[in-house]
């Protein structure tokens, strides 16, 4: 196994779409124009960061890689879920996602909306077969990521980021959003490889969950960023988009400069979570720093 983590990233993407395939109907069934756009939603270009950051957490506690597979597809599939409602013109109305059509524009708004709800069921359709672990690990993933997608988590984040367009929020007040907007499912990634180390000690499982609540808030305060430094090309929406819409962010509320330092302190108290771990801990190191330095 080559010793760099970003050396299997594209094993571990090509992984994750392989059971993404296996998992998701054929466009060939019906209804077809159903199972077209949800694959469209899924197969659109993505990174797969949220399933990089299970294996990692995996590679990181020495859990297999099988065991990794459901979450790492449920959660990619919550994860397509929230971008195509998000898109829609009732949220954020954008017609671009990672450079292509979004799903409401390449297809229509009711095959979007009925696309993403396909998606949400079929993700804990994935959890409840998880193989090789207890009925009690199987229940605590589902909860897991019913809670980060839920209105406590993702769902509940995107009601607030609607409410706060237009309004000047505070830095707790702004964070808090962006934990469960954002930070709610990549904090779940993360700790789906706890769950399934069932002998794993309160020490360690408190240090990863710190380390993906670090993280999560980093990721979206760079997307901030780049909604404003980053090129179409590159960044596969319009730049600007969150401007327009008089989005509640750090860089409209607290400036470019505060918005790096900040993402800077939370990459440094994610890797202080991390020194438990030692060198095993060096796949969820590369993956923060790419979370907060792509782009440049």
């Amino acid at each position: 196994m080559p010793h760099q983590f970003k050396d299997r990233i594209a094993d571990y993407q090509r992984r994750v779409d392989e059971r993404l395939d296996e998992v998701l109907p054929p466009a060939s069934l019906a209804p077809e124009r159903l199972h077209d756009a949800i694959r469209y939603a899924v197969f659109n270009g993505g990174k797969r960061v949220r399933p990089l950051l299970v294996y990692a957490a995996g590679e990181c506690l020495g859990v297999a890689p099988d065991l990794l597979d459901a979450p790492a597809v449920a959660i990619e599939l919550i994860h397509a879920f929230s971008l195509v409602h998000d898109d829609l013109p009732a949220m954020d109305d954008d017609d671009l996602r990672r450079g292509k059509p979004t799903v409401h524009i390449r297809y229509d708004e009711a095959t979007a909306i009925l696309a993403a709800d396909a998606l949400q069921p079929l993700a804990f359709s994935v959890l409840a077969r998880v193989q090789r672990t207890s009925p009690a690990a199987r229940n605590s993933l589902v909860r897991l990521v019913a809670d980060a997608c839920g209105s406590v988590g993702m769902t509940g984040g995107q009601s607030i980021d609607l409410a706060a367009e237009g309004r000047t929020l505070t830095v707790a007040e702004l964070e808090h959003m962006y934990a469960l907007k954002t930070g709610a499912l990549i904090h779940a990634a993360i700790v789906c490889a706890c769950l399934l180390r069932e002998d794993l000690d309160t020490a360690s499982a408190s240090a990863l969950d710190a380390f993906g609540r670090n993280i999560g808030i980093a990721f979206q305060i760079k997307d901030d960023i780049l909604d404003i430094e980053g090129e179409t090309h590159i960044i596969g929406k319009p730049s600007g988009s969150d401007a327009k819409l008089g989005k509640a962010t750090y860089p409209a509320l607290f400036g470019i400069d505060a918005s790096r330092a900040r993402c800077d302190a939370l990459l440094h108290s994610a890797m202080a979570n991390l020194e438990p771990f030692g060198d095993a801990s060096a796949p969820l190191e590369w993956l923060a720093r790419y979370i907060v330095e792509r782009g440049e």
